[in-house]
């Protein structure tokens, strides 16, 4: 939370003695406050810091107290509380003397004169890059707020991803904040609490850190619907009375029973979350009353097989729900929480859900990632693969960073990967996946290797060939097949859920889009020069340099691309070209007049790229006539001559319009539509479709209208070499006796499509 601004200068850094500061406004004796809260947090440090990495806190205390002292909170305290009270909550994780002095050190760079390199001179460099990586972008300008906080998020996870301590002082920030909300005011009270929702909450249950998940979440539902939270809480403590009884009952059952089972065993009663709560009525459209599990159960024993027979005991004494069980012992989740699940009736039958869990599992499903620091002399196994997890995950945010294009949309695919997996499938190999629910084959072949993804063409699930957008279920065992040719759909897009799959698409994409249009920029060019009797080649270097010079761009290859991309005009860039390239000596040292040259059409080389596409309201095929029409940002569409929407629609962006040809020797195919009105008699659909494939044509899709009229009209999505092709299929289902006409279709829309 900002201080309140004052003015500040550089401040030296020797730990001198702190004195009494005396409030002008209140007459407080603010220094007393500050090194009350400071005894606190030291007697919490000592427990298990070495008394050298004491002296640095002290010495970071001073420097802290000293670069806040003059500021204030919005709520009126001393600004120094908030990096103490941060400071405390990370004591009490146990992180590290490093991360305890970032901790107190985290707002010195942005709100007082101390620099990273200060602070580098008198703790060393692992906590200034820590406070580095906390600190906000304040000196650079953007703008708008959505960017600055985008680029401000996007740095905070790659400090992030060098060092996990950097997240935790973070979330520890944010801790506090949330819990000194009141001060500020409504509307960006609420605008900090989504924040929380959107995007610190789920780091925390990402990171495991579950204590910390459900305070934030809290926290937020508090702030963002205040008189809700109220009556919900309202609601929650009549239960609670009303249920005492009943509680306690199932409690005793529970110590009673598991004994007989010779389970040694710990039973706890737990109260669900306002926000759990809210979120279940919300979603399942309840009233609070229809709600009936508000509590639950949590068993603690001292093994795996403990774990087990707990169940078993469990399940003996209470009838389960079917399909209300989760075994995350055996398949823990991304984040490293193990526990088994089960949810069974109870006394007067009210639906009972039970965690049963080690006390190991539950340090980390209660501390997390923080439980490296919290229990590392006693570091087992499980943690040892909770710091694997996260450091595979905080791999993976470097990874995102070199393929997205910006901070928003890497902040978009932080986003979808920040909550956890729900579905576990298998490799061939028998290694276990873990991916989002509704994650499909793509996602899947991603996972694996960014390759595999590019170049995968098709997938079997369970042994049987599926699409590839196919979604995942527990237990699949998924096999995908790939080609040295293949390359990545834009279709994919509309159905992968990771961020990885969706940044590794995007960014092959973005990378082959930019070099056809750089292809066909220099191909548009060079026409719009001839148009001017110039051959590209004669415009020499001085000319061109002047060129990037006036327009301040770096490369003719900028130029190049951006002409194919339609954000500069090929007739205004060879005109301007032209003007500065008169007079001056050609490449070859000659200087010529300008002679009349005939323009030539740009050659279209066939099937669909990203810098060149068949516009759908048309979609021309070789041997039509056709015209290309520059799109800003998205290239050259090449539509029909006659095309009404393009006349009808573009008929002031003639200057945008590109003469263009088929080119010969071409052998790909095109998608094409085609209607065909029938006499509705059994096996006509299957007698066109066999006419159809004779020719040598794929059906891409089908659709009939009036099916249960006695006339009905078939349209067809069929894929043709060229006309010729197409005048051949047409006659070959004319000649079928129940067909009354078969017309081309313009448009890719069907009827059906409409809303």
């Amino acid at each position: 939370m900002e201080p309140t601004p004052v003015a500040t200068s550089p401040l030296p850094l020797d730990p001198s003695p702190l004195k009494l500061v005396v409030d002008a406004d209140t007459g407080h004796e603010t220094g007393f406050v500050e090194a009350v809260e400071f005894a606190r947090l030291r007697a919490q440090a000592a427990r298990y810091l070495k008394p050298e990495d004491l002296e640095r806190l002290d010495a970071a205390y001073q420097l802290a107290s000293r670069s806040h002292r003059g500021q204030f909170r919005i709520s009126g305290e001393p600004y120094v509380s908030h990096p103490l009270a941060v400071t405390e909550i990370l004591a009490q994780w146990h992180l590290d003397a490093q991360a305890l002095i970032a901790g107190l050190l985290h707002d010195v760079m942005e709100d007082s004169g101390v620099t990273k390199e200060d602070i580098t001179s008198q703790f060393g460099k692992v906590p200034a890059e820590l406070v580095d990586g906390v600190s906000k972008l304040d000196r650079i300008e953007f703008k708008t707020y959505q960017e600055a906080q985008a680029e401000n998020y996007r740095k905070m996870f790659l400090a992030m991803a060098r060092d996990v301590r950097v997240i935790l002082i973070k979330l520890a920030d944010r801790l506090h904040n949330m819990r000194t909300l009141e001060a500020v005011r409504p509307d960006k009270r609420r605008r900090i609490a989504r924040e929380t929702l959107e995007i610190f909450a789920p780091i925390a249950n990402r990171l495991g850190l579950n204590t910390l998940y459900r305070e934030l979440q809290e926290l937020a539902f508090k702030n963002t619907y205040p008189m809700r939270y109220r009556v919900l809480a309202k609601a929650l403590r009549t239960v609670r009375g009303d249920r005492r009884e009943l509680i306690a009952r199932v409690m005793n059952s529970m110590r009673e029973r598991l004994p007989v089972w010779n389970v040694d065993s710990e039973v706890y009663g737990r109260e669900k979350h306002l926000f759990g709560i809210y979120r279940k009525m919300l979603n399942k459209h309840l009233s609070f009353e229809q709600v009936l599990d508000v509590y639950g159960f949590r068993i603690l024993v001292k093994d795996i097989p403990g774990c087990y027979l707990a169940l078993g005991a469990l399940h003996e004494l209470y009838k389960p729900v079917p399909g209300k069980f989760k075994d995350y012992v055996a398949l823990p989740k991304a984040n490293g929480y193990q526990s088994l699940h089960t949810t069974v009736i109870g006394p007067q039958g009210l639906p009972i859900e039970v965690q049963i869990r080690t006390s190991q599992m539950h340090a980390v499903a209660e501390s997390g990632v923080a439980s490296h620091w919290l229990y590392k002399e006693n570091s087992t196994e499980s943690l040892s693969d909770l710091q694997r997890r996260t450091t595979n995950w905080l791999q993976s945010l470097l990874e995102l960073q070199s393929t997205s294009g910006d901070s928003a949309e890497f902040l978009e695919h932080v986003k979808i990967d920040l909550f956890p997996g729900d579905v576990f499938v298998f490799t061939p190999m028998g290694q276990i996946r873990n991916l989002p629910r509704g994650a499909t084959a793509v996602d899947f072949a991603y996972s694996v290797h960014t390759d595999v993804g590019n170049r995968c063409v098709a997938c079997r699930i369970n042994g049987e060939m599926r699409p590839l957008r196919s979604e995942l279920k527990n237990g699949d065992q998924v096999e995908i097949t790939t080609a040295q040719h293949a390359h990545p759909n834009p279709a994919w897009l509309s159905y992968v859920r990771t961020g990885k799959a969706r940044a590794e698409i995007r960014h092959f994409l973005k990378t082959v889009q930019q070099e056809e249009a750089t292809h066909l920029g220099e191909r548009l060019l060079s026409q719009a020069l001839r148009h001017l009797g110039v051959a590209l080649g004669d415009i020499g270097a001085p000319a061109w340099d002047k060129f990037l010079k006036e327009f301040n761009v770096r490369s003719r290859v900028d130029i190049f691309t951006d002409i194919g991309l339609g954000k500069r005009l090929a007739a205004m860039v060879g005109r301007r070209l032209a003007d500065l390239q008169d007079g001056q000596p050609t490449p070859t040292g000659e200087t010529k007049p300008a002679r009349p040259r005939l323009p030539t059409p740009i050659l279209i080389q066939g099937g669909e790229g990203m810098a060149v596409q068949m516009a759908r309201c048309c979609r021309p095929i070789p041997g039509d006539p056709i015209v290309g029409l520059l799109r800003k940002g998205q290239g050259l569409e090449v539509h029909l001559n006659d095309c009404p929407i393009l006349t009808r629609n573009h008929s002031s962006e003639r200057d945008r319009w590109v003469d263009v040809e088929w080119e010969a020797g071409e052998d790909r195919l095109f998608d094409v539509g085609i209607r065909v009105m029938i006499h509705h008699r059994r096996g006509v659909l299957a007698r066109v479709a066999a006419a159809i494939a004779d020719q040598e044509a794929n059906i891409q899709d089908v659709n009939m209208e009036g099916e249960h009229s006695e006339d009905a009209i078939i349209h067809f999505t069929i894929q043709v070499k060229n006309r010729p092709h197409l005048a051949r299929i047409m006659r070959a289902v004319r000649h079928i006796p129940d067909v009354v006409r078969i017309v081309r279709e313009r448009s890719i829309e069907r009827p059906s499509d409409k809303h």
